[in-house]
């Protein structure tokens, strides 16, 4: 992958701990629909 596929986020107090200018995007570059699935995985 180009962009990479995926991401680690601290959470602080419930909320993630981005800096000032951090977001989290989720691009597509395929010129066809279809079903996507996104995984969430919480290690506490």
């Amino acid at each position: 992958s180009l962009l990479g596929s995926s991401v680690s986020i601290p959470i602080t107090n419930g909320r993630l701990n981005l800096g000032t200018w951090q977001g989290i995007y989720l691009c597509e570059f395929r010129n066809h629909g279809g079903n996507r699935k996104i995984v969430l995985t919480v290690i506490s």
